[in-house]
């Protein structure tokens, strides 16, 4: 799976380095010796900047190919050689050009020589430029791998958010197979009862396939939109069962459309009283309470109970929708199943209301 990362972190390791740098450059402006001139003096000012220039191109060899290539790949071995390679060839050959070619063709006496070499690249000892080298580059090393730690747990954080959403998609989606089935079902029986009827039933089934494959591709969805599909659910199913059937809907009278919950949660709940609390040869009922209480939706769906045959499952609707609630609410939700009467079956969530 790959993950897209924003570019803050490396966006935000460059603009240090350009700081960094911007900061060595200007310190020979800022000198107190040159500042107490009228001017600044550009020989002097070039001079110092040729001192730092060595250091410079170190910085930009390790850390666009030395560390990139060696160090964040875990090459230890290899990153050392090549980086005290590195340092010691480029001040080696400052070494070289300060003593060989940088003396002036005629000097008067060592003063000026002693100046001259003053404005070389640098003022100090080969060794002394190679401990500095390896400490320069052991600190750019050392941000490298501060900004490849943030940008590790950066993507892990991204990782866990695709994970999370892929695992909550694949649990709605395991829900709206089960729902058509017993939907189509319905419709079935329905034919030979009334046709008319089946015709009507097949255009709510429309609006009901709409919501379900368009309106909840979103995180949320309003809960009048819900209920208001769990409505035309309990319409096809008074269409289906007789009298014997005794079959209840309360939900609140107006919500309006500023609360919202994750789509296709509550019909898990009504869909399983539905499949396992109606009997065509006993008396049967579906009781269903849904209500908004200060910031909480509540919902209590009770059905009868009937012996079931050895061996009848009860799927996986159930665990799904407990699954799903623990990723999107954590521990901030109630799920509470009470079977311990032989003859009714209850169902309780509360979940917190989410404001559009």
């Amino acid at each position: 799976m790959k993950v897209n990362l924003p570019r803050k972190q490396t966006i935000g390791e460059n603009l240090l380095y350009f700081l960094v740098w911007s900061a060595i450059f200007l310190v020979p402006v800022l000198n107190s010796e040159m500042v107490t001139e009228l001017h600044v003096d550009i020989e002097d000012l070039l001079q110092a900047w040729r001192r730092i220039c060595p250091y410079f191109i170190l910085f930009l060899i390790h850390n666009s190919l030395i560390a990139p290539k060696l160090l964040l790949e875990r090459k230890y071995v290899r990153y050392l050689a090549v980086d005290l390679l590195a340092i010691v060839v480029i001040f080696t050959v400052i070494d070289s050009y300060e003593r060989y070619f940088s003396t002036p063709v005629s000097v008067d006496d060592a003063e000026a020589v002693i100046g001259y070499r003053k404005a070389s690249f640098t003022d100090l000892a080969l060794y002394w430029n190679v401990l500095l080298g390896f400490f320069m580059t052991g600190m750019n090393a050392a941000i490298k791998f501060m900004y490849k730690s943030m940008r590790d747990e950066q993507a892990m954080e991204a990782l866990q958010r695709q994970n999370l959403q892929t695992e909550m998609d694949y649990l709605k989606y395991q829900i709206n197979p089960h729902f058509f089935m017993n939907t189509l079902n319905n419709i079935h029986a329905l034919i030979d009862i009334d046709a008319e009827m089946a015709k009507k039933s097949v255009i709510d089934l429309s609006r009901m396939m709409r919501y379900v494959l368009y309106d909840s591709e979103s995180q949320d969805i309003s809960l009048t939109r819900d209920l208001e599909f769990i409505d035309n659910y309990i319409r096809l199913m008074r269409i289906r069962y007789d009298d014997d059937v005794d079959i209840r809907f309360s939900r609140p009278a107006d919500v309006g459309r500023k609360i919202v919950i994750p789509p296709l949660l509550l019909i898990v709940f009504v869909e399983n009283a539905f499949k396992h609390g109606i009997s065509y040869r006993h008396p049967s009922f579906v009781d269903i309470d849904i209500a908004v209480e200060g910031d909480r939706v509540r919902c209590l769906i009770a059905n009868s109970r009937h012996r079931e045959p050895a061996g009848v499952k009860h799927g996986i609707g159930l665990d799904n929708a407990r699954k799903r609630l623990e990723l999107i609410y954590g521990d901030d939700f109630t799920l509470k199943i009470d079977d311990s009467k032989p003859d009714r079956y209850e169902v309780y969530l509360s979940i917190p209301v989410l404001h559009d």
